[in-house]
């Protein structure tokens, strides 16, 4: 066995354990870095905010945000639930807030939201299992909070998707690009590959640009409010200060990033 494949088993096997990981991380790469051009949108801790209030004003099959998010970053359409990749995407109050016993969650809310889908995305969490269990550092954290991923250094492995309680990533098990109409590419973001785990990055690449995310531009109802959560002058904290709000399976301690207003 050489050298190499014997240092990766040895960092994938600490990984298992939750031993020791960052360090023999650094030992084999150091984390990417991400140019910001002089326009670029800088905050110290990004966040989201999703006015479910608003969002079930709109009719039952709205998915404007979802069809921007995956049209900007070139998500395949498999045709079925089985290898479908996921950036953004709806689901039930059950998922979403599993355990509605909650207290947070009083019966007008519960009623309200019984038949309504959700919006839910990767909560870009302040301490994120996903970024401690990867043994390439494929997926890492940037300064300003936003979970990122290196698409070249995925190796397939999927512990990434274990440790993510919120279903918030996606393995490519089958080669993504035959189902990308070539009509709608976006050439500005890259493809992937058969066998790599992606996921919504806060759309980091548009923020470089000066822009919002893409969902939050879709989404002329205001639904999605996307800001720096360390201004306190940003549109975030102001709703966020005026508004009530829960976020998704706080008790895990992940301190996620997308706060949800009901």
């Amino acid at each position: 066995m050489n050298s190499t494949r014997r240092r990766f088993l040895q960092v994938a096997g600490l990984s298992v354990l939750g031993l020791g990981v960052k360090p023999a991380a650094d030992a084999i790469a150091a984390e990417p870095k991400v140019s910001l051009g002089p326009e670029a949108l800088v905050g110290k801790r990004w966040a989201m905010v999703v006015d479910q209030k608003k969002c079930i004003k709109e009719e039952e099959g709205c998915k404007k945000c979802i069809d921007a998010c995956h049209l900007t970053h070139n998500v395949p359409n498999f045709g079925n639930n089985k290898d479908e990749v996921k950036w953004i995407w709806k689901t039930g109050l059950e998922h979403a807030f599993p355990g509605t016993e909650s207290p947070a969650l009083d019966s007008y809310i519960k009623d309200s939201l019984k038949n309504r889908p959700l919006i839910v995305l990767c909560n870009q969490c302040d301490n994120p299992p996903c970024v401690r269990v990867c043994p390439v550092q494929a997926t890492f954290q940037r300064p300003d909070g936003i979970v990122m991923m290196d698409y070249h250094r995925c190796i397939g492995c999927m512990f990434c998707m274990a440790a993510c309680p919120y279903g918030a990533r996606s393995l490519n098990w089958r080669d993504p690009r035959p189902f990308i109409k070539p009509e709608t590419m976006n050439k500005e973001y890259p493809t992937r590959t058969r066998g790599v785990v992606e996921k919504c990055t806060f759309c980091f690449e548009r923020l470089s640009k000066g822009l919002k995310p893409a969902c939050v531009e879709a989404c002329k109802e205001k639904c999605l409010v996307f800001g720096d959560l360390e201004d306190p002058k940003s549109e975030v904290s102001e709703i966020l200060r005026k508004n009530p709000s829960i976020q998704r399976k706080p008790h895990l301690g992940t301190r996620p990033q997308v706060y949800y207003i009901l």
